[in-house]
């Protein structure tokens, strides 16, 4: 009785999703572009799943410390169809390049004009969602807790409200907020999910996968515990 219960229990696990219903996450944000470090404003995702996720459709919204979610045009942007990020891997979309610091290696995506998606270096909030806020202009943007759709990750830095817990440490035009061990930890903390004292590193499509990601499904790593028990 008892190995059948054994066997029960990991198949029930076995017939679970391959992945999180959040294994897309915020894997880091940088909005002091155009100082001394880098040029752009940048919000990376990172997918830490063993499966290929589509974002077709996402959204990515910035706020003000305290202000509304996309409050002026261009604090949004529409993931296009066909968008997808494959296993263990990262997508980088570029907003907002200012005149001073490096450019960041190529962005997946990118706001245009370029001009867009502005976001504090300091103090702010950005969010990924599965469709849009309002309608884009100045008068589309929602408070926090009346966001539309489904919230897939946030991340609040230095006196922002709408903080997944509690926001991380401020930003500087010199540094970053940086998901631990390459934008796997995920305890929906920010300040104890990020680092804040580190260089901008942005990362895109095509930079190495995430070594501590396993690109093994879940399901079959665990159908093959099951066979080890029956052989």
């Amino acid at each position: 009785m008892k190995r059948i219960a054994t066997m029960l229990v990991l198949l029930a696990v076995c017939a679970a999703p391959a992945f999180a219903a959040n294994a897309v996450r915020i894997s880091q944000v940088y909005g002091g572009g155009g100082g001394t470090t880098n040029s752009t404003d940048f919000v990376e995702l990172f997918n830490s799943s063993a499966s290929p996720v589509n974002i077709s459709g996402w959204v990515i919204e910035y706020g003000s410390a305290t202000g509304l979610w996309n409050s002026f045009t261009g604090n949004a942007f529409v993931f296009p169809t066909g968008a997808v990020i494959q296993p263990c891997s990262y997508l980088l979309f570029a907003g907002n390049v200012g005149s001073g610091g490096a450019p960041p290696i190529g962005a997946d995506y990118a706001t245009s004009p370029n001009t867009q998606f502005n976001m504090s270096g300091t103090n702010g909030k950005v969010m990924l969602v599965t469709q849009l806020n309002g309608n884009g202009t100045a008068t589309g943007g929602v408070a926090c807790g009346s966001e539309v759709g489904t919230i897939i990750d946030k991340v609040a830095w230095g006196t922002s409200n709408c903080a997944e817990n509690t926001a991380t440490a401020a930003l500087t035009a010199t540094t970053a907020a940086l998901r631990k061990i390459g934008g796997i930890t995920d305890t929906d903390n920010n300040s104890a999910d990020f680092t804040t004292n580190t260089a901008p590193a942005p990362r895109n499509s095509q930079s190495p996968r995430n070594p501590n990601c396993s690109t093994v499904p879940t399901r079959a790593s665990t159908w093959g515990a099951v066979k080890v028990i029956y052989r």
